[in-house]
């Protein structure tokens, strides 16, 4: 079977024609990527296509194996006169758009070398490595100019000519620059000299850049890359000019390597799901905001541990005001990720939950320093839509709850959504459960004793309540959950049973006031029996003789009236 690699490509509203957006050899990433895309309104319309190489015709074949979005034929749009190509000199290809794009069509080849778009405009013996790949480099050209001349209205084969002219200035350029050992060899000569020295270049970005390039050259793994920039960057001058050079000129790479799966999976690990993915993620970005919510809730110490080796080192660097694009390039990454419909937890709805609420509480907290926090809400927003879609409320409950315990849950999850119309869809779940005659049937039925039933039906009223539902939805839930009440306390006659008690009267008087009041049972018609018998009781000559003997249950008793009254 030949070569095979799948390329993702995009349509924003009202353009003619598709943009190649990634290159890769994972199927899944290709696939996750285009769903993304969709999923947070950057494209109009994906299609993923398997790209096959015949080995005898050293030509491509294409089968398009995802389609979302409007894919129908757009309006077509006259190409515009007199564009500007995209890069018309060798330096336009270190801009960050043309580095991106760059990673983008060699994603392949760059991981495969273990490399960022950075150091492949850097390093002559990397591009002598893609110069001499020979297809890579080609069918990059190609997937780039298509667009291009579209937009411009000119043929293919002069567009391809342009960026090859153009590519081949660069190369010759740097290897030029390499012959000449015009970068800086930071083995041989101190960071911070090398960039105190070039600052009267006019090219002393690109000259450092090269240097930094050549020192992690070798490094085996994307974590050692990681550290040995950030021990150039203990080694940065201290005067201002050289030392904004130098972190600019470290952050580049940096960035590079983390907007990578590769390379932040070397960071954080590569075996870790969404959840536990964005949690690292969120303590490398905001760890001073982690470590503040950790203090105070435990399950997000457990659920966002601390980070080990060069990731914690990385994380201590980015709590100052240094690599200020790496952090928010990290959480800006985070909210995409939550936007996705992909899963946190795939095997795991409850573990979702909490990993969701963890996220929540830590985002929202470095909301102020890191990100908007409008932008923090609506990812969460987004997030909430899937937890109160069908398949995973159904997995979320499972088979072998009781009714009662799937109320218990939806109210949980009720409450770690956000956003009006995902609290609405909680309450439809909540009030399908509750209103189901299994629920008034099971609990009714159910061993345990009148006051139990009356006890947890009050708790599931006053949980509704914490939810944040709006009235409409909230009133509704609380009378149903008080006319089951009702049914339950009609049926053990438990509020005639207290009264009839041979107990003393301020002991009744205690029980009823706690029924009443809506702690051991319901507001709601039960409730309201056990105020009528406190009332007949607070009138008889015979009990109040009965409380004013007794001063210390007297004051608990005016506690509980007032309570009652409100």
């Amino acid at each position: 079977m030949g070569q095979v690699h799948y390329e993702v490509f995009v349509r924003k509203p009202g353009a003619a024609s598709w943009a190649l957006e990634l290159a890769t050899e994972d199927r899944t990433r290709a696939t996750e990527v285009a769903e993304e895309l969709i999923a947070t309104g950057k494209a109009h319309a994906v299609k993923v296509v398997k790209e096959t190489l015949d080995e005898e015709t050293r030509e491509f074949k294409s089968v398009t194996i995802l389609t979302k979005g409007d894919t129908g034929k757009a309006d077509k749009k006259k190409p515009e006169k007199d564009v500007q190509p995209l890069c018309v000199s060798p330096q336009d290809l270190y801009t960050i758009h043309a580095r991106e794009q760059i990673g983008r069509l060699l994603e392949n080849w760059l991981v495969r070398e273990r490399a960022t778009p950075c150091e492949l405009l850097h390093r002559p013996d990397l591009i002598e490595k893609l110069d001499a790949a020979g297809m890579d480099l080609q069918h990059a050209i190609q997937k780039l100019a298509v667009p291009e001349a579209q937009h411009r209205g000119i043929g293919v084969h002069e567009v391809i000519r342009h960026f090859q002219k153009l590519i081949q200035s660069a190369i010759d350029r740097v290897l030029k620059d390499g012959k000449k050992k015009s970068f800086p060899d930071l083995v041989n000569e101190s960071f911070a000299k090398a960039a105190e020295r070039v600052m009267g270049e006019a090219e002393r970005g690109y000259l450092l850049c090269g240097g930094v390039a050549g020192y992690i050259a070798d490094s085996k793994t994307w974590g050692e890359k990681v550290t040995r920039l950030l021990d150039l960057a203990d080694q940065a001058p201290q005067n201002t000019g050289p030392r904004a050079l130098a972190f600019h000129v470290l952050e580049t790479p940096l960035a590079e390597i983390l907007s990578t799966r590769q390379g932040l999976g070397d960071l954080i690990g590569h075996d870790l799901d969404l959840g536990a993915s964005l949690a690292a993620m969120t303590r490398l970005a905001a760890s001073d905001s982690v470590d503040a919510m950790a203090s105070i809730d435990a399950n997000v110490a457990r659920l966002v541990p601390p980070l080990s080796g060069p990731a914690a080192r990385l994380a201590n660097w980015l709590e100052g005001d240094k690599f200020q694009d790496v952090r928010s390039a990290l959480a800006a990454r985070v909210l995409r990720e939550l936007a996705t419909p992909r899963r946190l937890r795939p095997s795991d709805p409850e573990g979702e939950i909490a990993i969701l609420r963890a996220l929540a509480m830590c985002l929202t907290a470095a909301a102020s320093k890191r990100m908007p926090l409008e932008q923090v809400q609506d990812a969460f927003v987004e997030r909430s839509k899937m937890l109160v879609r069908g398949d995973f409320v159904e997995s979320y409950l499972g088979s072998d709850r009781t009714p009662m315990g799937e109320v218990e849950a939806l109210i949980w999850l009720a409450e770690n959504v956000t956003g009006p119309a995902n609290k609405r869809a909680a309450s439809r779940w909540i009030g399908a459960n509750i209103t189901a005659l299994k629920f008034e049937r099971d609990l009714r039925a159910s061993p345990d004793s009148p006051a139990a039933k009356l006890a947890n039906l009050a708790a599931i009223q006053k949980s509704v309540a914490r939810v944040g539902f709006v009235p409409e939805e909230l009133i509704p839930l609380q009378a149903k959950i008080g006319e089951i009440g009702g049914l339950i306390e009609g049926d053990s006659k438990l509020v005639s049973l207290v009264v009839k008690a041979g107990a003393p009267a301020p002991q009744r008087l205690t029980l009823l006031l706690k029924l009443a009041c809506g702690e051991t049972c319901p507001i709601g018609p039960a409730a309201d029996r056990a105020k009528a018998e406190v009332i007949k009781m607070t009138r008889d000559p015979g009990v109040r003789e009965e409380l004013a003997k007794a001063p210390e249950v007297l004051g608990k008793f005016k506690e509980m009236m007032m309570g009652m009254a409100a």
